[in-house]
């Protein structure tokens, strides 16, 4: 007897707690100003800012700046005496990356001391000028409109009142007028020279540090035989979090895509950090198609007595109850067929989840029988944890409950399903949980997570979205 509007029923029970819900944006990457200062210092060593201090045209720079004087010769002629001048070392402090009022712009200031020296024929000494002098510029969003939004740095400059050139050591009354006239010459050059020379290096280099966080997010993730992969949709700023807006899309095995997760528009729900230096949040959605690929649904088929011999036994003595002359037809090659009707339903909650998983068990009395004795319909649900080994996050199912179990077809007549029960879960945690628990056991790897620098993670659950950040030390 076939009933099939059991799971159009039960598969719109299952399905009612997404209607109308609110959809955040499928995956978010949520950094700190600390990270972001980290990465941009790095990239400023990379581009070796420091040669770039060196190799400032000082002298050029005063000379432009006394054109336009009215003692402009008088003073190119004494610059024309100094034989050299040059920054001898430079060095670029720890930089500052704090949000404005707005909570939609982050600055960064990045202070820069320098010993610059010049000499001139009539004196041995050297005369050495201590220059601290910081640069500030604008991290913001740049809206486009036949493109991404991209985060961009502009409005770089030096930071009002920030520079201050002093001697390093004391000179001779002569001397130390020709510095005085150097300094003068110097305090109003070097702001332009921190904007034409080290503005391009800070842009370089901020440009390195956002197409190498995008590139993070690009990393295909492997489930099986399907792979999860990111697609970038829009930078988002909200005081000292940079939110990384991320859709997704999973592929099966022949480069298809089989299912695609967009960003549900306005609404958007971004995570807090709460003093932690990032977050990864995979809505509930997503969390459950990679829960799907990593499990595969397909037709499990099983010889009981060979396998199982003691279930086997069990399921006899069990069918014996509903029908005696069922239970005789049992033979050495009975078969067990089990297979996912639908997508399991991830259901989370603060610190805790559980997976629905509606399931048809099928019994067959030998290997040669077309027909099953009886066909089960079985609302199944599993705790399941969450953790991170190895660079993986790793699903594992705790255990299998039958909750509810529904008779769909049957050739020994009708019966109350509830008398298998016991053996219903008994089949299930013996094959079925061990299977599923195999294939959720390849996990998925964290790369993205890892290239950021991070070695020590942990997952947390919300109602909505599975949460990745650092693990507390």
């Amino acid at each position: 007897m076939a009933y099939p509007w059991t799971f159009t029923f039960l598969c719109g029970l299952l399905a009612a707690n997404l209607v109308g819900a609110t959809l955040s944006p499928p995956v978010v990457l949520s950094l700190s100003t600390e990270v972001i200062k980290q990465r941009l210092a790095q990239k400023l060593k990379n581009h070796n800012v420091t040669n770039t201090l060196q190799q400032l045209p000082l002298l050029t720079a005063m000379e432009e700046e006394s054109s336009r004087g009215i003692f402009g010769n008088l003073v190119k002629s004494i610059l024309k005496h100094i034989l050299w001048m040059k920054v001898t070392s430079a060095s670029i402090g720890q930089l500052q990356v704090q949000p404005l009022a707005n909570g939609r712009q982050l600055m960064v200031k990045a202070p820069l001391d320098m010993v610059a020296g010049f000499n001139v024929p009539l004196f041995k000494t050297v005369v050495e000028l201590h220059v601290e002098v910081e640069a500030q510029a604008i991290i913001h969003v740049e809206t486009r409109e036949k493109d991404h939004d991209r985060l961009v740095l502009s409005e770089c400059s030096n930071t009002s009142g920030s520079l201050r050139i002093s001697l390093l050591h004391k000179l001779s009354f002569l001397l130390k007028c020709l510095a005085d006239k150097v300094i003068s010459l110097l305090t109003p050059a070097l702001p332009e020279l921190v904007k034409s020379e080290l503005c391009s290096v800070l842009k370089a280099g901020f440009e390195d540090m956002r197409g190498e966080l995008l590139n993070l997010t690009k990393v295909p993730m492997s489930l099986n035989s399907e792979h999860l992969k990111l697609d970038f949709i829009s930078p988002v700023i909200d005081h000292s979090v940079v939110h990384l807006i991320l859709g997704a899309r999973l592929f099966n095995s022949e480069g298809k895509v089989t299912q695609l997760f967009s960003d549900a528009g306005d609404s958007l729900n971004l995570p807090t950090l709460n003093q932690t230096p990032f977050k990864l949040t995979v809505r509930k959605d997503v969390a459950v198609a990679i829960i799907a690929a990593l499990l595969h649904s397909g037709k499990l088929t099983v010889l009981l007595d060979y396998v199982l011999p003691e279930v086997a036994r069990q399921l006899k003595s069990s069918i014996k109850v509903i029908d005696e002359t069922a239970a005789a037809q049992l033979g050495p090659t009975q078969i067990v067929k089990i297979m996912s009707q639908t997508t399991p339903m991830l259901i989370l909650d603060q610190g805790n989840a559980k997976v629905a998983q509606l399931i048809v068990l099928e019994i067959f009395a030998t290997d040669k029988d077309s027909r099953p004795l009886f066909t089960l319909g079985i609302e199944a649900s599993s705790d399941i944890q969450f953790y991170v080994e190895d660079s993986l996050l790793v699903f594992s199912f705790n255990e299998i409950r039958a909750d509810r179990i529904h008779l769909m077809n049957s050739d020994i007549g009708v019966f109350n399903p509830k008398l298998l029960n016991n053996i219903t879960t008994e089949i299930l945690t013996s094959i079925l949980l061990p299977n599923e628990n195999g294939k959720l056991r390849s996990g998925i790897p964290v790369s993205m997570v890892k290239n950021l620098g991070f070695k020590s993670i942990s997952l947390s659950l919300t109602k909505e979205a599975l949460v990745v950040t650092q693990a507390s030390s």
